[in-house]
Parts: structure tokens; sequence; C-alpha cells
């Protein structure tokens, strides 16, 4: 499994380094099959309840994980049209997240997902299923543009600007 590092903008909330308020999560894409990996170690200032980490923060990295697993899957930037998200299990603070997501079928106009967040023993907290919808082609190029040229990204962000 070739996994390569992929690349970010940079106020991204997800992915973003120069984002100050951001998760600066690194995501990671099995280049074969298009699956979309990253973990998350959510800090105090990530819950909801007392102890619990917000259900928005885990939907916020599904999210980011599936729209990649579309956008690697056409070579195309994408936009969430639909998410659902059903939570299992309480995601606690400093407790390390591993979140996946994967295409499950694709169309044209349209590419569905999945994603699971699992805790450090590979239980799981919440999963999720997407659409996402790819960008007009010219929405794409001033996507790509504002991506950050790093060393460790390189290889997907070439993917993803000449296909």
């Amino acid at each position: 499994m070739a996994m390569l590092e992929l690349p970010h903008t940079a106020g991204c909330l997800v992915c973003g380094r120069q984002n100050p308020k951001g998760l600066h999560l690194h995501l990671h894409v099995d280049e074969t099959s298009g699956a979309v990996e990253t973990r998350l170690t959510p800090r105090v200032e990530h819950i909801g309840f007392e102890g619990i980490i917000h259900g928005g923060v885990l939907a916020t990295v599904l999210d980011e994980a599936m729209v990649w697993a579309a956008t690697w899957h056409g070579r195309r930037f994408c936009v969430c049209g639909e998410m659902t998200i059903r939570f299992r299990k309480a995601a606690e603070v400093n407790r390390r997240l591993i979140i996946r997501a994967s295409v499950e079928s694709a169309r044209t106009r349209m590419i569905q997902t999945s994603g699971q967040v699992l805790d450090e023993v590979g239980e799981l907290i919440a999963s999720a299923s997407g659409k996402y919808v790819p960008l007009p082609q010219e929405r794409h190029e001033a996507f790509v543009a504002t991506l950050v040229d790093e060393p460790s990204t390189a290889q997907a962000a070439k993917i993803l600007r000449f296909g």
C-alpha cells in the first residue's frame, strides 16, 4: 500500500498549516485504492460536553477525509452535497482517533463516499456517508492553484494538477 501525503491549502480549518485555529492534520491517500486516512488526537478545546469531543469536530474531519477520497477518485476537487453521520460511541479528549474514507460509487456528477472514525483500539466511534459533487474544470484549476508546495506533498499535488 503506497500512501501519499495529500497537499493542503494555507487556511483550511482541517489541513491548513497556517490557520492558527485549525487542526493541522496530515491526510494520506493510498495511491492504488484511493482510500484516505488521517489521525487526530482531540484536545480539550474540541469538547461539546465535558470530556466528550463535539460531534461537529468529528463531522468536519469525516467531511475532509471523504472529500479527499472523492477528489482523488475523480482527480477533480469536489464539494459536499450531502453527508449523514451516525455516532456510535463518545470520542474522548487526548485519545487518538483514526479517520478513514473511501469511494463507494461514482458517476459523472456525483461521487458517493463512506467514512469512519475509530478509536486507538479500532472501535467504531462514528460512521458517515457522503455525496460529493465535482467542481467545474475552471474552479478545480483555481483550487489547485491554492495548494501549498511542500516536498512531502509534491507527488500527490502533481497528480492532482496534471492527472
